[in-house]
C-alpha cells in the first residue's frame, strides 16, 4: 500500500492535492485543484491494488476501457469523469468535485433529532434520482452501489447527485492477481444490494432499483436494512403511516426475485407517478425538477429564464382587420358548391361499394387449413427453449436448539432455495413439508445428503453426525410450474451422552421395591427406541404452547415441562396422523396414575419440578401437542 499523498503534492504537473477526503476499500480520495482549469476544484481518487504494489499492463488497459465508458456519461447529477492516469506506479482517476453532503450524513442529523425523512421528501428524492438511473441504464451501465453513502445532496440546488460507481470497484476486483482474496470480492453494500448481485456478482437495472428502494426505506425509517428486513418471509417492515400507493411501489421494487421487480426505470417512475401525492404531503416539485421525471427518452431542456424571440413585425391595426370569409356571399357560394360535389361523389362511391359482389379473396385461406402437414414442423416447438435458467437462492434459518420454526414461500419450476442452519453433532433435526409440491433434501456441511433417506422427501428426521452448517434444499416436484410450501423445522437441544446411548428401561417401569404389593408396571416407551428430549418453556404472558414432531416404533419424543406446585397442567393432542399416545410422569420419573397411553390429560400438580411427557406411536405418525399450565 502506497503512502498517503501530502497536501501540496502535484500530480501530472496539474493536480495539486489540498487534503484527503476519505479512505475506503478501493483506495483514497483527495480534494485537489486543477491548475489547468483556473484552479477549479476536483476529486482525485487513487485506486490501490489489493495485493502487490502496482497494476499489470493488462489491468491498466481493462480499467482504461471501462473508464472510457464512464467518461461518456453526461448528466448534471453525475460527477464528470475527467481523466485517468498513472504516476509512480500508482493509478489515479479525476472527476468533478461535488460540494454537498451525503444523504447518510443528512439522515444521521435527522436521527439525532429523533426524526427521519418524510414521505413527501422521499417521493421528491425518488422523482429526482430516477432520471439519473434512466440515463446510465440507457448506456448499459449499472451503478451497483446505490446507498445513502453514495448519493449526495448538492448545496447549490439541493438536487441528489449519484457518486462512486460500483463499476470502478468491479474492475478493481476483476484485475486482482489470480487466487487473490480481497475484501472487494463482491460489489455492493450488504443489505442494499439484492441477493443475485451479492451471490453471483450479476447486476441488472432492477438491481439498481432494488438498492434505490432500500435507500428510500432507510431514509423513511432511520433504521439499517438488517433491522427492518424479515429474512424468513423475505419482506420489509414499512411504516404503517405511509400511503398505500408508495408501500406498493417499494414492495414491488424490493421483491426477492429479480423478475418480480420493476424491469426498468420507466416502469417504476410511471408507478410512482400513478400513486399521486399522499394526503398531507408537500406540494408538487417545482417545474424545473418535475421535468426530469419523464424517462424513457431524452428531452431537450428549455433554458429557464431565456427570453423569447423578440417579435420583428408591426402589430396590426384593428381597423385594418380583414372581414371574415363567411361574410363574402361569393365565397360562401363556391364553398357550398364544392361541398355538394364532394357529397355526390361520396354517395356514389358508397352505393358502388354496397352493390359490388364480394371478391373471392377468402379462397386461399382454406388451402392453408386443409394441409395439416406443416403443423408438426411449426416453430412452436422452440417455445420451451426460452425457459429461464435455473435460479438458486440461499437464506439463513435462525433456529435455536430446543425450538421450532415454520417458514412459508413459493417456488417456480426452475427455482431452488437453500435454508442454512448451524447445528451440532448429536442434535436431532426434524424437517417436515406441508403439501406435496415441494421436496426436501438435507445436506451435510460438506454438501452431501445426510443419508439415503434424506433426498427429495416430504419429511426427514435424524441425528446429525457432525458440527457445522447444514442445508435444507427445497425444490418443486418436476412438472409443476409453481408450488407453495410450508416448511416446519425443529432442532433438539444438545443431548447428553447418556441420552444418545441405547436407553435403559425407565426406572418407573419396574415397581418400586418398597411398595407392597408391587403395582402393575406402567407402559413406557419402547426401551429400544431413541428418545429425543426437548425442554419446553411457556413464554411469559402466555398460558400454553404448541409443539409438533414425528414419532415411530424406533423413535419417541420426550418433553420436559417445568411447573409449580398447585398449577393445573393440561396436555392435549388436537392433531395426529396415527396412533399417537402420551405418558405423563412425575419429576422423579414415576408414572402419574391414569396418565398412561392417553390422548389428553389434566391435573393439579402436587409438587414443583420438571414433569415428563413422552409421546410415542407404534408406527410413523405426525402429531401436534398443546401444553398449558395455569
Amino acid at each position: 500500500m502506497h503512502p498517503t499523498l501530502t497536501p501540496g503534492t502535484t500530480l501530472q504537473n496539474r493536480y495539486r492535492v489540498l487534503q484527503e477526503l476519505g479512505h475506503g476499500g478501493f483506495g483514497r480520495t483527495y480534494l485537489a485543484e486543477d491548475l489547468g482549469r483556473f484552479n477549479e476544484r476536483c476529486a482525485v481518487k487513487e485506486l490501490e491494488p489489493q495485493q502487490g504494489d502496482q497494476f499489470s499492463d493488462k489491468a491498466l488497459q481493462l480499467f482504461q476501457r471501462e473508464a472510457a465508458i464512464l467518461y461518456s456519461i453526461e448528466h448534471p447529477q453525475i460527477p464528470k469523469f475527467q481523466a485517468i492516469f498513472e504516476e509512480n506506479q500508482r493509478l489515479f482517476l479525476v472527476q468533478d468535485y461535488i460540494d454537498g453532503v451525503t444523504y447518510r450524513d443528512l439522515l444521521n442529523q435527522r436521527i439525532q433529532q429523533g426524526m427521519a425523512f418524510s414521505e413527501a421528501e422521499v417521493r421528491q428524492f425518488l422523482q429526482q434520482i430516477l432520471p439519473v438511473l434512466a440515463h446510465i441504464h440507457s448506456k448499459g451501465i449499472i451503478h451497483r452501489d446505490i446507498s445513502p453513502d453514495n448519493v449526495m445532496q448538492r448545496r447549490t440546488d439541493s438536487l441528489p447527485v449519484l457518486i462512486d460507481f460500483g463499476v470502478v470497484k468491479e474492475v478493481v476486483t476483476r484485475i486482482q492477481p489470480p487466487g487473490t482474496l480481497s475484501q472487494a470480492t463482491s460489489v455492493g453494500k450488504l443489505g442494499y444490494a439484492p441477493s443475485e448481485q451479492m451471490q453471483s456478482g450479476r447486476a441488472y437495472p432492477s438491481s439498481d432499483l432494488y438498492a434505490l428502494a432500500v435507500t428510500a426505506i432507510v431514509m423513511l425509517t432511520g433504521k439499517e436494512p438488517q433491522e427492518i428486513f424479515d429474512d424468513v418471509n423475505l419482506s420489509w417492515h414499512l411504516p404503517s403511516t405511509l400511503s398505500p400507493g408508495l408501500i406498493q411501489v417499494l414492495r414491488k421494487a424490493t421483491s426477492y426475485r429479480p423478475g418480480d421487480r420493476y424491469q426498468s426505470v420507466s416502469e417504476m417512475a410511471q408507478a410512482l407517478g400513478a400513486v399521486g401525492t399522499a394526503p398531507g404531503t408537500a406540494a408538487a416539485s417545482p417545474p424545473s425538477q418535475m421535468r426530469t421525471v419523464a424517462v424513457g427518452r431524452q428531452y431537450q431542456p428549455t433554458r429557464v429564464g431565456t427570453p423569447t424571440q423578440a417579435p420583428n413585425y408591426t402589430a396590426p391595426v384593428p381597423i385594418a382587420e380583414p372581414a371574415s370569409v363567411w361574410e363574402n356571399p361569393w365565397a360562401v357560394a363556391v364553398i357550398g358548391g364544392v361541398l355538394a360535389l364532394l357529397a355526390a361523389l361520396g354517395g356514389w362511391t358508397l352505393v358502388s361499394l354496397l352493390n359490388r359482389t364480394p371478391a373471392p379473396t377468402p379462397v386461399p385461406s382454406p388451402e392453408i387449413t386443409l394441409n395439416p402437414q406443416p403443423e408438426p414442423t411449426a416453430e412452436p416447438t422452440a417455445e420451451p427453449t426460452p425457459e429461464t435458467s435455473p435460479v438458486e437462492y440461499s437464506q439463513n434459518l435462525a433456529i435455536e436448539p430446543g425450538s421450532d420454526r415454520t417458514v412459508r414461500g413459493s417456488l417456480r419450476s426452475n427455482e431452488t432455495i437453500n435454508y442454512r442452519l448451524n447445528a451440532a453433532a448429536g442434535q436431532v433435526l426434524l424437517a417436515r413439508m406441508t403439501g406435496e409440491g415441494v421436496l426436501i433434501t438435507v445436506l451435510t456441511p460438506e454438501g452431501e445428503p445426510v443419508d439415503s433417506s434424506a433426498q427429495r422427501v416430504l419429511n426427514w428426521q435424524g441425528t446429525l453426525p457432525v458440527d457445522g452448517e447444514y442445508i435444507l434444499q427445497l425444490r418443486p416436484v418436476q412438472g409443476l410450474e409453481q408450488s407453495d410450501y410450508e416448511l416446519e423445522v425443529s432442532l433438539s437441544a444438545q443431548p447428553d451422552p447418556e441420552a444418545t446411548a441405547e436407553p435403559e428401561p425407565e426406572p418407573s417401569v419396574e415397581p418400586p421395591p418398597t411398595v407392597e404389593p408391587p403395582p402393575e408396571p406402567a407402559p413406557a416407551p419402547n426401551p429400544d427406541a431413541n428418545v429425543v428430549e426437548q425442554r419446553v418453556q411457556i413464554p411469559p404472558g402466555q398460558t400454553s404452547v404448541q409443539v409438533s414432531g414425528q414419532v415411530n416404533q424406533d423413535r419417541s419424543r420426550r418433553y420436559i415441562v417445568n411447573a409449580q406446585e398447585g398449577q393445573v397442567l393440561a396436555l392435549d393432542l388436537p392433531s395426529v396422523s396415527g396412533p399417537v399416545t402420551l405418558d405423563v410422569r412425575f419429576p422423579n420419573g414415576e408414572l402419574i396414575p391414569d396418565a398412561s397411553r392417553v390422548l389428553s390429560w389434566q391435573g393439579q400438580l402436587p409438587t414443583s419440578g420438571n414433569y415428563i411427557v413422552d409421546v410415542s406411536s407404534p408406527r410413523p405418525s405426525n402429531y401436534v401437542l398443546t401444553i398449558s399450565a395455569n
